[in-house]
């Protein structure tokens, strides 16, 4: 006798965009008090793919290579004289993040989330791995 299939039903639905925002905005909230002032002053966005010209412009041919991305200037190579053209942003990938969640299977997905996210902070306070490994004890 053989098993009827399951429906996509029984799996749930995979975390959308609003999901993996609350998680990386939990672990902006959960940085330690120094950081935190400086941090708010990045914007978050969350999308399912980068955008083509994006890929094009890094030279990634596959969307799924890219979780996450930091675009401003990091704030040890800010000057007085920049003129900014938008906030400083962490731009988080979910389709890829997922694609990775699945294909790893050895991490939550919160922690997947977050270690983007800090990654990507990492590069707004133009952090060392010694200064990341503080917050982010990715290896452990």
């Amino acid at each position: 006798m053989s098993a009827e299939p399951e429906s996509p039903a029984e799996f749930g639905l995979p975390p959308g965009l609003e999901d993996i925002e609350v998680i990386a905005r939990a672990t902006l909230g959960s940085l330690p008090a120094r950081f935190a002032p400086a941090a708010r002053q990045v914007a978050l966005r969350v999308e399912d793919l980068a955008p083509a010209e994006l890929l094009r412009e890094l030279e990634i041919e596959d969307p799924y290579e890219l979780t996450g991305l930091y675009d401003g200037i990091p704030m040890t190579e800010k000057s007085v004289m920049d003129q900014p053209s938008g906030p400083d942003t962490i731009w988080l990938f979910r389709l890829a993040i997922l694609d990775e969640w699945i294909a790893r299977g050895d991490i939550g997905l919160e922690d997947l989330v977050a270690h983007v996210t800090v990654h990507e902070l990492a590069h707004h306070f133009g952090w060392s791995d010694d200064d990341i490994a503080v917050i982010d004890r990715w290896w452990e």
